[in-house]
């Protein structure tokens, strides 16, 4: 931005001043509310957030600066729950990012997992040759918890994840939602959900690294003449099971 666009230090402090104003009004309007859904409360929240917005624009734009404050924009806000009493169904909705930080890792594990199922080992034409046949080859083999919980050990680098469970009158009939499992989610049949985004984290670094020596991938140095991981096989040359445990 331009320096004859910037804001005026005038009209940062004037920000501020409105943004302590919000506050007051969003207090008073706490202490005087007649329920959880007084829509003056409401009213006091929706001026408080767009005066912090405002604020924290000019702020930046003048000093490039930000506040600690994330308001939630209201599209990221459930609907107040209109579903049954006392539901006798649910349905758990779950999506988890990932980014394929290490391709190599993830091609020897999967590799790994074909290689037990075969006495001769696996195909030429084997799944586990291509990152898109890796990756069914591990959801495949493991449940999602486990590759959650050991993401760094198949290459894999989380990203954002969330869990909704919605509620039901009925069960649906088998196979009835197969076709298309994620549509038609009303959201005020949301009894709860669960976010986890490294925008809620303060302590998240920007320099992990992900150096975690593994026993079944080789460093660069130790892999075979065609610069691929050999996966390590135990003292009767066969493949050392993986420890699910783990």
């Amino acid at each position: 931005m331009s320096d004859a666009a910037q804001p005026t230090a005038a009209e940062v402090r004037a920000a501020a001043e409105a943004v302590k104003t919000a506050l007051d009004r969003h207090l008073a309007a706490v202490e005087r509310r007649s329920g959880e859904d007084d829509p003056a409360v409401s009213e006091a929240f929706n001026q408080l957030a767009a005066a912090a917005e405002a604020y924290d624009e000019l702020l930046y734009d003048r000093y490039d600066e930000v506040t600690p404050f994330e308001i939630p924009g209201a599209e990221d806000a459930l609907p107040p729950y209109a579903g049954p009493e006392e539901p006798h169904a649910i349905s758990v909705l779950i999506r988890r990012d990932y980014t394929v930080t290490e391709p190599q890792r993830l091609l020897a594990q999967a590799q790994r997992v074909e290689a037990a199922e075969y006495d001769d080992g696996p195909d030429e034409d084997a799944a586990a040759g291509t990152v898109p046949g890796a990756l069914g080859v591990l959801f495949g083999e493991f449940e999602p918890d486990e590759i959650a919980s050991r993401h760094k050990e198949f290459g894999l680098e989380e990203g954002d994840s969330t869990l909704w469970v919605t509620a039901a009158e009925e069960p649906p009939e088998a196979g009835e939602w197969l076709e298309a499992p994620f549509e038609h989610v009303d959201p005020q049949q949301v009894v709860c959900r669960f976010d986890v985004s490294a925008v809620f984290d303060d302590d998240v670094s920007d320099g992990e690294d992900g150096d975690d020596d593994l026993e079944f991938v080789e460093d660069e140095d130790e892999d075979g003449e065609d610069g691929e991981a050999e996966p390590e096989e135990d003292g009767d040359g066969e493949l050392e099971p993986l420890d699910a445990e783990k």
